[in-house]
């Protein structure tokens, strides 16, 4: 069961919003599930194998933890963002960029 804001995660006692999503974005394959699906929907096989061939257990597991968090859905189409979903995965995007400079950074240092 996905932890929710309020319940106590790594790094809070009190389960802050912004540590609870840090916590739970940081589980193995979140985030890649998440990357993956920013350009559509996509089928379990079809995640699966963009996630380098996850196991199929860990990756049931995160799509669960994904849905009960409101961040993905599941239709005939396989699975997407919800409206938060999609929010987010607007956020990560800045963040890519941002890597990106600070990776640039590090190698000129």
């Amino acid at each position: 069961m996905a932890k929710k804001p309020g319940e106590r995660v790594r790094g809070s006692e009190t389960g802050r919003p912004i540590m609870v999503l840090l916590d739970q974005l940081g589980q193995r394959w979140t985030l890649r599930i998440l990357w993956e699906l920013k350009s559509g929907r996509l089928t379990f096989r079809e995640l699966q194998a963009r996630c380098e061939n996850v196991s199929p257990t860990l990756l049931n597991k995160r799509l669960k933890d994904l849905r009960e968090l409101q961040l993905i859905d599941h239709d005939t189409g396989g699975y997407g963002y919800t409206q938060l979903g999609s929010a987010l995965g607007k956020h990560l995007k800045p963040l890519d960029s941002w890597s990106k400079r600070w990776a640039r950074q590090l190698d000129q240092s």
